[in-house]
C-alpha cells in the first residue's frame, strides 16, 4: 500500500501485512477463519497473550522492522508487548499547533477525507457507508448531513495515543458493541467494517469548529478501546483522549457543513484514492 507524505513524497507501507489481509479476506478459506477472529473472545485471548512477559520476544523485531527510536518514548524497555505498543512519547516532544484557527489531527495516522452527501451518505475507499449506520442514532447523523468525514487509519507502526482537536466541552462516551474486523482497505471489499466494528464516540462542542463528532474504532485482533474519560466534561486541545491496545485502528472526526476548510493537498489525496500521513497535533485545515 502507497500513502502521500504532506510534503508529496510517496511512501510504501508494510506489503507483507498487505498480502496476508488480502489473503485473509480476498479467498473463501481465508473468510472462514475471519469469522472466528473478529470474534470479541479471540481477542481477549490474544490480549491477555500480549499483557504476559511470554510476549516480550515479539518487541526487539518490531522495533527493528519499523525503525523506530525507542529514545523518544518515556520507557525503553518492557515487561510485554502491550507495555511496549502503549508506550508514551516523552512529555515537551510532540506539541500541539496551539492557533485556535488551525483545526489539527487527533493522532498519528493515514487520513482519508470524505464528504457525508445531504442524504448522509459517505464513501470509504469504494465502500458506502451512512452516518445513521456508524452512530445507531438519525436525529444525530443528520447534523452532519453535507459536513465532512476524517478517517484517520492508525497502522500497527503508529503510535497509538489519541488527543482532543480542541478546546471544547464532551459529551457522555457512547458505546456501540461490535466484531473486530482489520481496517486495512481490504476488509472494507468485503465487509462493512466501520458499522460492524466495536466502535465509541463523543461530541465535542468547541468555540472555532462547531460541536465535532470524536468516534474510536477498534480492529484485528484486540484493538481494544481505552478511553479516559466516559463522562462528560472540559477538555482541551492536545489534552490525551485515550489510547488503542494492539491492532490497527481508527479514530473518526465528523465536522459539520462549514465547520472548517481542510487543506488542499488532503482533499486532492483523498479524491485521488491516496491516504495521507498525518501526526497528532499537526494541522489539517482551518476555521472559516
Amino acid at each position: 500500500m502507497i500513502y502521500k507524505t504532506r510534503d508529496g513524497n510517496e511512501i510504501r507501507g508494510n506489503d507483507g501485512q498487505d498480502r496476508f489481509l488480502a489473503a485473509l479476506y480476498g479467498t473463501l478459506a481465508g473468510r472462514t477463519a475471519v469469522r472466528i477472529l473478529i470474534q470479541p473472545v479471540v481477542s481477549k485471548i490474544g490480549g491477555a497473550f500480549l499483557d504476559s512477559s511470554l510476549s516480550r520476544f515479539l518487541v526487539s523485531p518490531f522495533v527493528k522492522r519499523n525503525r523506530i527510536d525507542l529514545s523518544l518514548y518515556e520507557n525503553t524497555s518492557y515487561d510485554s508487548y502491550n507495555a511496549f505498543f502503549t508506550r508514551k512519547i516523552r512529555d515537551g516532544l510532540r506539541p500541539f499547533d496551539p492557533a485556535p484557527s488551525h483545526l489539527v489531527s487527533p493522532c498519528d495516522a493515514k487520513l482519508t477525507v470524505c464528504p457525508i452527501s445531504e442524504n448522509g451518505i459517505l464513501s470509504v475507499k469504494q465502500t458506502a457507508y451512512t452516518a445513521e449506520s456508524l452512530l445507531r442514532n438519525k436525529k444525530l447523523a443528520s447534523r452532519y448531513y453535507g459536513g465532512q468525514a476524517l478517517i484517520f487509519r492508525l497502522t500497527v507502526d503508529d503510535y497509538h495515543h489519541y488527543f482532543y482537536p480542541d478546546d471544547g466541552r464532551k459529551s457522555k462516551d457512547r458505546i456501540i458493541p461490535g466484531v473486530l474486523h482489520t481496517v486495512n482497505p481490504v476488509a472494507g471489499c468485503v465487509y462493512p467494517i466501520y458499522k460492524e466494528n466495536s466502535r465509541q464516540y463523543c461530541l465535542l462542542k468547541t468555540s472555532g469548529f462547531g460541536t465535532i463528532l470524536m468516534m474510536e474504532v477498534g480492529a484485528l485482533m484486540v484493538g481494544k478501546i481505552r478511553n479516559h474519560h466516559a463522562e462528560a466534561r472540559k477538555v482541551t486541545r492536545g489534552m490525551e483522549k485515550g489510547f488503542f491496545e494492539f491492532g490497527g485502528s481508527t479514530v473518526i472526526l465528523f465536522l459539520m457543513p462549514g465547520a472548517a476548510v481542510l487543506d488542499e493537498d488532503l482533499l486532492a489525496n483523498s479524491l485521488d484514492g491516496m491516504e495521507t500521513i498525518v501526526r497528532a497535533g499537526e494541522r489539517i485545515g482551518s476555521c472559516k
